[in-house]
C-alpha cells in the first residue's frame, strides 16, 4: 500500500449512487495522479457523459469545485475522467486494457425488489462486468463492494472470510429469470382475473368500462410485482438470508470468487449500514435517505409509536467517508491472485451502537429539537417500551383489521364535513400503519440482529497507514463519537429539508388552483358538473320539485309514495352504473308535456334551482369567464331543467329526452354523458376547439367524475363523496367545500308550488 493508487487507472461502477459519488469525489480531490473510468449507462436521452456532467454539479463535489475553481475542475475532469457509455448485459461493453483496479460499487440496494430485478443487477451484473474485465485483457485488482449482511440470518461472531453456504448461483439465477414468466402466466388465470375485475368493478364501475378495465389490469400488474417480491423474500429466507437483497449480494460474491480467483486479485469489502459523512466531503453529506433515516424521521414526526427490535442488539452504522477511505485503502493493497481478501467495514465490533442507545439518542434530539407540526405547534415524540417482535406484530394485525372495517364503513357513509374529517384521520392512521408494517417487515430482522462482524483485517490495514495519512484517509470506526455524530451531524442533515418544508405553515392540498389568464381566445376550459357541484340537489330532487310544481297538493302523497317505493330500485341502479340509473329514472318523465315542463321551469323551478346553488360555485364560474376561459356545464339532468343557469356557460351538455307529439316518451335521445364518457367528450371537444387540457380545470363531486377530473391539469373535487375524497387526497388534488344558500329545500317547494 505504499503507492496509494498513485498513477493508477481505476474503473468505477455505481458512480451515480451514494457510495459511488463519495468515491469519485475522494479520487478527484485526494488522488491527483489517479485516472478514473466510469461505467455509466444511458438514461432516456441522456448519455453516460451527460449524466456525469450532471453528477458533477451535485453538493458532494461543491467543496472540491470551490477549492480548485470551476475552470480547473472542468480541466481536471477532462484530463482524468472518462466514461464508458454502456449497460452491463449488453454485448458491446468495451473496457480499457490498462485498468489497474476495479471498484464494483453498483448494485440494487432495495431490500424487497422483484426477484428477477434483484438477480439481474446483483448477480447477472457481476457476471457481465467481470467477463468484460477479462475480455479487456487487463488483470486489475478487483474490489467487489458487498454488504456485511451477506452473512445471512445468524447469531454470534462473523469473521472476515469467504461465505460458508451451498447455494448454487447458476440454478438460482436461472430460476429467478423464469419466475417472471411463470408469474405472468399465473396472473392471467381465470381466478386471478376474476378477482381483479371484481375489485376494479366495485371501485370503478360507475366511471365506465374502460376505467374498470384499466383498473383491473393495474391490479393484475400489481399482483405480479407482489408475487415476485414474495418469491424473492421467501426463497432467500428458505436458504438462510433475511431478504433477496442480501441473498443476491451473497451469490454475487460467489460469482466474483469463481470468476476471478487465480486470474486476478480479488478483495471483497462488506460495509454495514452506510449513513451520512462524518467529515468528508463535509459533515452530514448524504444523498437521499438511507436505511435508518426513514425510521428516524418517522419517530421525530410522531408516527412510529413502537418498533420491533432488541434493545441490546447492535445497529451497525458506519459513516460513508469511512467506507470510502477503507475501500480505497483496500484497492491499494491487492492480495495474492490465488487468495481473495475479505474486509468488514462497520462499527459493531469495536464501537457498538445498541438499538436502545440509538432510541435514546433520537428521543433526546427530537425532544430538544422537535419537528414542526405544519403550523400547529411541535410534535411530541413517543415513548418506546421494546415489547418485542411478536407483540408488535399482534398490534399491527389488530390495527389493520380495525382500520379495514372503519374504512369500509366510512366509504358507505354520507359525505359531509364530519365524515371527511374522519376520513383524514383514518388516512393518517392508515399511512402510519402501512409505514410501520413496511419497515417492520423490511428492517425488523436487522434491528433484532444478535451478530457482530469482526474487522480485524480492516483494522490491520488502517494501522498500516503512514502517520501523515491517518487524519484524512483513516477508517477506524472506534474513533466515532456517537453523540457528536448523531446529534450534531447526522440528525440535523436528514431533518433539514423536512423542517424547511413544514415550518410555519400547514401543508394542504385544499386550496383552489390559481386561475391564469387566457389571452389566446379561450384555450383554457373550465368544466363543471351540476348536481352536488354547482347546486345542492340531485336528479331525483330536481324531478320531484318539477313534478310537485305540476300537481295539486292533493296529489303530492301519491307521487312521493310511488317515488319512495321505487327508490331501492333507483339506488341499486346508481350503485351499478350511473347511466343505468339515469335511463331508469328518466322513465318517470313519460307522458310529460314538453311545453308545460318548460313553463314550470321558467316560472317557478328556476328560482328554486338558484336557491339551491352554491354561491362559491357561481363565483368560480364567473372568475373563469373573467379570466377568458371557456366555461362548460356537463350534466345528466334533462336539458330543459338547467335553462335557469345555462347563461353562465359557453357550452351546456345535458341529457335530451325523446319526444312524440309534444310529449316525452321517457327514453333518452342519446346515451347520457357519465363517467369516462365525459372525459371522452372533453378530449374530442379539445381537439376540435384547440383547448389546452393540461392548462384547463374541471369540477366534480362524485367518484364517477374521476375520469373527467383526470383529463385536465387542474382537477377540483367539490363536496366529494367518500371515494372521490380519498382519491383526491391521495393525488393531492384541490378539495373545495361549497355551501348552498341557507333557505331550506322545503321552503323552496312551498314558495314555488301553487
Amino acid at each position: 500500500m505504499t503507492d496509494h493508487l498513485r498513477g493508477q487507472h481505476i474503473l468505477l461502477t455505481g458512480g451515480t449512487g451514494f457510495l459511488g459519488q463519495a468515491l469519485l469525489e475522494k479520487l478527484l480531490s485526494s488522488y491527483p495522479e489517479t485516472r478514473v473510468t466510469l461505467l455509466i449507462r444511458r438514461r432516456g436521452s441522456s448519455s453516460g457523459t451527460d449524466r456525469l456532467n450532471t453528477l458533477l454539479k451535485r453538493p458532494v463535489f461543491a467543496k472540491w469545485r470551490q477549492a480548485v475553481g470551476a475552470e480547473a475542475a472542468a480541466a481536471i475532469v477532462a484530463e482524468r475522467v472518462s466514461v464508458v457509455d454502456a449497460e452491463l448485459g449488453s454485448t458491446d461493453v468495451r473496457l480499457p486494457a490498462d485498468i489497474d483496479a476495479v471498484i464494483h460499487a453498483a448494485s440494487t440496494v432495495s431490500f424487497d425488489p422483484p426477484i428477477d430485478d434483484a438477480f439481474r443487477t446483483n448477480v447477472q451484473g457481476v457476471i457481465d462486468l467481470y467477463e468484460a474485465v477479462k475480455a479487456s485483457g487487463a488483470t486489475p485488482h478487483v474490489v467487489h463492494v458487498s454488504t456485511a449482511y451477506v452473512a445471512g440470518a445468524r447469531k454470534g461472531v462473523v469473521p472476515e472470510r469467504s461465505l460458508d453456504h451451498n447455494a448454487d448461483w447458476r440454478i438460482e439465477l436461472s430460476s429467478a429469470r423464469a419466475a417472471r414468466e411463470s408469474v405472468e402466466w399465473d396472473s392471467r388465470r381465470p381466478a386471478v382475473l376474476k378477482r381483479a375485475i371484481a375489485d376494479a368493478r366495485k371501485d370503478h364501475g360507475k366511471s365506465g368500462p374502460q376505467s374498470t378495465a384499466t383498473a383491473a389490469e393495474q391490479r393484475r400488474v400489481e399482483w405480479v410485482e407482489k408475487q415476485l417480491v414474495e418469491y424473492g423474500r421467501l426463497r432467500a429466507q428458505s436458504v438462510g438470508w433475511p431478504d433477496v437483497y442480501t441473498f443476491t449480494k451473497a451469490l454475487g460474491e460467489r460469482v466474483a470468487e469463481e470468476t476471478l480467483t487465480g486470474a486476478m486479485p480479488l478483495s471483497v469489502v462488506r460495509p454495514a449500514i452506510v449513513e451520512s459523512a462524518l467529515r468528508y466531503p463535509f459533515p452530514g453529506w448524504i444523498d437521499g435517505f438511507k436505511m435508518a433515516d426513514p425510521l428516524i424521521l418517522a419517530f421525530g414526526r410522531g408516527i412510529l409509536p413502537e418498533f420491533p427490535g432488541l434493545p441490546d442488539g447492535v445497529l451497525d452504522v458506519i459513516p460513508v467517508d469511512i467506507v470510502v477511505n477503507a475501500t480505497l485503502a483496500v484497492a491499494a493493497a491487492p492480495p495474492p491472485v490465488e487468495t481473495p481478501a475479505y474486509y468488514h467495514v462497520g462499527s459493531g465490533a469495536r464501537n457498538p451502537l445498541t438499538f436502545r442507545a440509538m432510541y435514546d439518542s433520537v428521543k433526546e434530539y427530537f425532544t430538544d429539537h422537535p419537528m414542526p407540526d405544519g403550523g400547529r405547534g411541535q410534535i411530541k415524540v413517543p415513548e418506546w417500551t421494546f415489547p418485542g417482535a411478536r407483540r408488535v406484530e399482534r398490534q399491527l394485525r389488530t390495527g389493520e383489521k380495525v382500520l379495514s372495517v372503519a374504512q369500509k364503513a366510512l366509504l358507505s357513509a354520507p359525505a359531509n364535513k364530519r365524515t371527511r374529517r374522519w376520513q383524514d384521520d383514518l388516512t393518517r392512521q392508515q399511512d402510519q400503519l402501512d409505514f410501520l408494517r413496511k419497515y417492520a417487515d423490511l428492517y425488523g430482522v436487522y434491528t433484532e440482529a444478535e451478530v457482530i462482524y469482526t474487522d480485524n483485517k480492516l483494522l490491520a490495514l488502517h494501522r498500516a497507514l503512514p502517520g501523515d495519512r491517518v487524519e484524512a484517509h483513516g477508517f477506524d470506526a472506534a474513533a466515532i463519537d456517537w453523540h457528536h455524530y448523531l446529534q450534531e451531524v447526522h440528525y440535523p442533515a436528514i431533518t433539514a429539508t423536512m423542517r424547511k418544508a413544514t415550518v410555519g405553515r400547514r401543508t394542504s392540498s385544499n386550496a383552489l388552483p390559481a386561475l391564469r389568464q387566457s389571452p389566446n381566445g379561450g384555450d383554457v376550459v373550465a368544466v363543471f358538473d351540476l348536481e352536488g357541484t354547482l347546486v345542492a340537489s340531485n336528479v331525483i330532487e330536481t324531478y320531484l320539485l318539477a313534478r310537485l310544481c305540476d300537481l295539486p297538493r292533493s296529489g303530492w302523497p301519491a307521487e312521493v309514495a310511488d317515488l319512495v317505493r321505487k327508490l331501492p330500485r333507483y339506488l341499486s341502479a346508481e350503485r351499478r352504473d350511473r347511466g343505468e340509473f339515469l335511463r331508469t329514472f328518466m322513465r318517470r318523465y313519460a307522458g310529460a308535456d314538453e311545453a308545460g315542463l318548460a313553463r314550470i321551469v321558467h316560472e317557478r323551478l328556476g328560482d328554486a334551482l338558484l336557491r339551491r346553488s352554491h354561491p362559491e360555485a357561481i363565483r368560480q364560474v364567473r372568475k373563469h369567464r373573467s379570466a377568458g376561459h371557456r366555461t362548460v356545464l356537463i350534466t345528466g339532468t334533462v336539458d330543459v331543467l338547467v335553462q335557469p343557469i345555462a347563461g353562465l356557460f359557453d357550452e351546456v351538455v345535458a341529457s335530451r329526452l325523446h319526444m312524440r307529439d309534444g310529449r316525452y316518451s321517457g327514453f333518452l335521445e342519446a346515451p347520457p354523458l357519465v363517467g369516462e364518457a365525459r372525459a371522452a367528450w372533453l378530449r374530442r371537444y379539445a381537439e376540435n376547439s384547440g383547448a389546452d387540457l393540461p392548462a384547463s380545470y374541471a369540477y366534480g363531486d362524485s367518484y364517477s367524475d374521476r375520469p373527467l377530473l383526470e383529463a385536465v391539469g387542474h382537477p377540483v373535487a367539490v363536496n366529494p363523496d367518500p371515494h372521490l375524497y380519498r382519491h383526491a387526497k391521495s393525488r393531492r388534488w384541490a378539495v373545495a367545500q361549497w355551501k348552498a344558500y341557507t333557505l331550506p329545500a322545503s321552503d323552496a317547494f312551498l314558495e314555488t308550488v301553487p
